[in-house]
């Protein structure tokens, strides 16, 4: 590590390295269950220094071979994929700048955070709307990373849907511009004698070669960010080769993305929600079928067990809100806590719904709600909810998981069933039989998500660092994954394969998708430079022997 530390400086590396153990310890974990301590964290501080960062390590890798280059940013990643135990690439720390911005399309580089972001967009009334729970926290990088997904993915996708090109350095050491292309563009390209060119005619020999059975693959569900998307690179019927398809949810492993184009759509003039407590979960499956009907612009949910922890965890709001906000905060509850007193709620479900005036908001809030009445008060109650109103709830569901990062007794987070989806026709058998897995492995487990997708995050509060609670993780994991491809869902929505889902993509997409997977990354990465053990790259044996023993 020290010779290549050193050719990086004698070659004019203008970015931050950093080798003390204080930053190592702080960069060897995300928001996962891993820990990987890197050797070094650099902080390039422009493209050059990326690119340099590449070369250098293509050139030690045959005397170094584990030497590789892990993309970070916020760090917020669920399934292990910003940590290394080599070299961590920190585009946080300079890769800030929102560079252009109007009612239509963006550009911005990778390290800024997208609350940031957002705030720029709104000034021209646009959004950039795969924002996930974790808004206040994540950058735009590892949106595009993970392919990231949220409350707003029902009606408008995954951030897949948003990136009209990235400036990415691939293997070679060089940056490249990449966006679809046109046939006629694509057979330019193909025509190239260097990497680049070599680079479009293996992919587009792979996924023409077998468009059919990679096309029958994609996952039959509304979100999904597993595996590489071949069947989204290629399309024969529009005549669209598009190599972003392939980097946006990559986890980094392809090249390092630098630069992000993103289109925008306006932002909602107006919107309502319609709070619906249910007393049981019987037939959960049957209500967000039937809010669905209403075709609601957003529909979350949480359990139990997250309203009973905000509670609990209450005086963590003041930091979101400051204290005047969280008092009042406080007060708007009393209502509905005087409302719990008949009992606490298995689950409260948000259907959020936009229209250019209030008016219209407010009759398909009412539809809703008159829809609602065929389960009955026995059943369930609902309270119709101004935009204002409802805030209290949204805040409840977007910090569900930053609740549960914080210490419950000596318990921690332990996401590793977090991220499932099946089909909504799906959910009255499924959810029943995914409750008693985590039941029988005794595990206290909250569960929140988007319902309008089947996208549900179960997240478990464990002794993680016990030797008998981790060997519940793989017994525990392969039952929900059974159950989740069962029913013809996707083990991942939103979070990635990572670490923690990697080394189950056979298991989902059987051997031949995963050999075209791994394929598509010895394209992109023939000395597997970038982001080892991750995806196609990991094993559980590897994974299980870096679960962190720490918090």
């Amino acid at each position: 590590m020290d010779t290549f530390i050193q050719t990086l400086k004698t070659n004019g590396f203008s970015g931050d390295i950093d080798t003390s153990m204080e930053t190592r310890d702080k960069f060897s974990h995300d928001a996962s269950l891993f820990e990987l301590v890197p050797q070094v964290v650099v902080a390039p501080k422009n493209d050059q220094d990326v690119q340099l960062l590449v070369r250098t390590v293509a050139a030690h890798k045959s005397t170094v071979p584990d030497l590789s280059l892990t993309a970070r940013s916020a760090g917020t990643c669920m399934s292990g994929g910003a940590i290394s135990e080599s070299v961590v690439v920190d585009f946080k720390k300079y890769f800030t700048a929102v560079e252009k911005v109007d009612a239509v399309s963006a550009q911005v580089q990778p390290g800024v955070y997208y609350r940031d972001f957002e705030g720029e967009t709104l000034k021209h009334n646009a959004l950039m709307p795969s924002y996930p729970a974790s808004r206040d926290l994540c950058t735009v990088g590892g949106m595009v990373s993970n392919n990231a997904g949220g409350e707003k993915s029902l009606q408008y996708g995954k951030t897949e849907r948003f990136v009209s090109q990235l400036q990415v350095v691939l293997a070679d050491g060089k940056s490249y511009t990449v966006k679809p292309l046109n046939k006629q563009e694509l057979d330019a390209k193909m025509a190239q004698q260097d990497f680049e060119g070599e680079l479009y005619r293996k992919v587009f020999q792979l996924v023409d070669s077998n468009y059919d059975k990679i096309r029958a693959a994609k996952p039959n569900v509304s979100k999904d960010s597993t595996g590489y998307h071949l069947w989204n690179i290629w399309d024969r019927d529009k005549g669209v080769f598009d190599l972003t398809q392939a980097i946006v949810g990559a986890q980094g492993t392809l090249g390092l993305v630098t630069d992000i184009h993103f289109r925008l759509v306006p932002a909602p003039k107006h919107s309502g929600t319609l709070v619906i407590f249910l007393e049981h979960t019987n037939n959960l499956g049957e209500v967000i079928n039937s809010v669905l009907a209403q075709n609601p612009a957003t529909f979350e949910g949480f359990d139990n067990y997250t309203l009973m922890l905000s509670f609990k965890l209450f005086y963590y709001f003041h930091q979101n809100l400051g204290w005047g906000g969280m008092i009042k905060l406080g007060l708007q509850l009393i209502p509905d806590a005087l409302k719990l007193m008949r009992g606490i709620p298995k689950m409260v479900l948000l259907a959020e719904f936009n229209g250019e005036t209030p008016e219209e908001v407010k009759e398909k809030v009412h539809k809703t709600h008159e829809a609602m009445k065929q389960f009955g008060h026995d059943a369930l109650f609902e309270e119709d909810e101004t935009e204002a109103k409802a805030k209290k709830f949204w805040i409840m569901r977007r910090e569900s998981f930053n609740l549960l990062r914080k210490k419950v007794h000596d318990k921690h987070t332990a996401p590793f069933i977090d991220d499932l989806v099946v089909q909504p026709q799906y959910l009255p058998k499924f959810l029943p039989e995914l409750r008693a897995i985590v039941n029988k492995y005794k595990l206290l487990a909250t569960v929140a998500g988007h319902m309008g997708d089947g996208n549900f995050h179960v997240i478990p509060l464990m002794k993680i660092e016990e030797e008998e609670e981790r060997k519940k993780l793989r017994p525990a994991m392969a039952e929900v994954n059974q159950l989740v491809l069962h029913y013809k869902g996707s083990l991942s929505g939103e979070h990635n394969d990572g670490m923690i889902r990697g080394p189950w993509l056979e298991q989902m997409y059987g051997q031949d998708m995963l050999l075209h997977f791994r394929e598509l990354k010895h394209i992109f990465d023939p000395q597997n430079i970038f982001n080892p053990h991750k995806k196609t790259d990991a094993t559980w044996e590897y994974s299980m022997s870096h679960i962190r023993q720490h918090f």
